[in-house]
């Protein structure tokens, strides 16, 4: 009690009451607070056991240690979200989200080469068959279903086909008769369960408790020497296709060339027959007319043919003779044989042959061919001469101007 003062002169001071519930929280608040503290200390440790947190794309299959084990019925099973048991009983999580997992596998080709793949696998577990997955197979499904069998299909395909096949253009084809086989087993396998006391029998295929989506190859591992041999063959077979379009484009130049030479044939058929000598020559003379009117030095050689063109003009109708010599042409030859005949006068008089053969001998020194470079009026001159042979002639002409020319030849007499 606490001690109070008296004052020793006047009444002693009035005590208040105090009330029951306030004596009795003085005596119990010690028991209260260490009750508090045990059930905090017990809450703690049994937390993770009873409380359960269940992840975004799982679903929860409950285990009842007195209650007859596993509950098989989907419609109790844990979904998403914070979920209370009883400390005794267990909660398996399974994931029903898209799953992916990646084996290796060992297995001989069709050719007998050993070789090591990599697959992947991609499946998905349907959720109202998790409690019998759960029963019959256990949260390592993926170890002892899935991997295996898996495997075990890709060696027997994979013995079908050669390594090149494998190594190179089939992949694609091996992972799809893996992934139907792999079905095929999965509906062929069943997972069977007796009856309980609180469960009927059940039988169920594989195929029903996870779907198989897809089995990809992601890569062949082959011996060195098999792939060097595979790579060098098909580097031969592109150099061999590399030929072969070589050889359609040669077809198709060959064919190109040989329209263009018959384009070509039909172009100079149809031009021939519009192009006369007569045309030609006058080309010849404007051309000759075109150099002789350049004011650059030149040399004109001027051929002997009758139109008086230049050689590299003219000279088209002269037939060319093997006989001919270097220095001259076939009149010039024609001349002095002309002129070195002797006469028939020269072989009866034996008294003058002297003065003939000397007389003979100034006429060929007279017409021998004088060479000299040509001037711009001889060239001139060659160009009216070779233009009066392309006019018409007197045989052509009108009646009329024949009569006029011989009237005026008979004036003339």
């Amino acid at each position: 009690m606490k001690p109070y003062l008296i004052p020793a002169e006047g009444p002693p001071p009035v005590s208040r009451p105090r009330h029951a519930w306030w004596r009795f929280v003085e005596r119990r608040l010690p028991v209260a607070i260490i009750y508090l503290m045990v059930m905090t200390l017990v809450a703690v440790i049994l937390a993770p056991h009873v409380l359960v947190t269940v992840q975004s794309g799982y679903v929860g299959v409950l285990w009842k240690r007195f209650g007859g084990g596993t509950v098989l019925d989907p419609r109790q099973l844990k979904n998403e979200g914070l979920r209370f048991i009883w400390p005794w009983n267990k909660l398996f999580l399974y994931d029903l989200r898209l799953q992916s997992t990646t084996q290796t596998y060992n297995a001989i080709s069709k050719d007998g080469i050993s070789l090591s793949a990599s697959i992947n696998i991609r499946f998905r577990l349907k959720r109202d068959s998790v409690p019998q997955l759960h029963q019959t197979i256990g949260p390592d499904y993926v170890e002892a279903l899935v991997g295996p069998e898996i495997g075990n299909r890709m060696r027997e395909v994979i013995a079908e086909y050669t390594a090149e096949d494998v190594y190179s253009t089939k992949r694609e084809e091996i992972q799809e008769k893996i992934r139907r086989r792999a079905e095929a087993m999965l509906g062929e396998k069943m997972m069977e369960h007796g009856e309980t006391e609180d469960y009927a029998p059940y039988r169920i295929p594989l195929y029903a408790m996870l779907n198989l989506i897809d089995t990809l190859i992601l890569g062949i591992e082959l011996p060195s020497a098999v792939v060097t041999a595979i790579n060098r063959k098909i580097e031969q077979y592109y150099i061999s296709e590399e030929y072969k379009f070589r050889v359609a484009r040669e077809i198709r130049e060959s064919e190109r060339k040989k329209i263009e030479a018959e384009g070509i044939r039909e172009f100079q058929q149809i031009v021939s027959q519009g192009i006369s000598d007569s045309y030609l020559r006058w080309r010849g003379i404007e051309a000759t007319v075109l150099l002789a009117q350049s004011p650059n030095s030149k040399i004109v050689i001027v051929g002997s043919g009758k139109d008086g063109l230049p050689i590299i003009l003219g000279n088209v109708d002269t037939p060319q003779t093997a006989a001919a010599a270097p220095g001259g042409n076939g009149d010039t030859n024609s001349k002095e044989k002309t002129a070195t005949a002797p006469t028939t006068s020269d072989k009866s008089s034996d008294a003058t042959s002297s003065g003939a053969s000397g007389n003979r001998q100034a006429a060929e020194a007279q017409q021998a061919p004088q060479y000299s470079l040509p001037i711009l009026s001889d060239i001139e001159a060659m160009i009216t001469k070779a233009l009066d042979k392309l006019r018409p002639t007197s045989s052509e002409t009108s009646p009329s101007s024949a009569d006029a020319q011989k009237r005026a030849a008979d004036q003339q007499r």
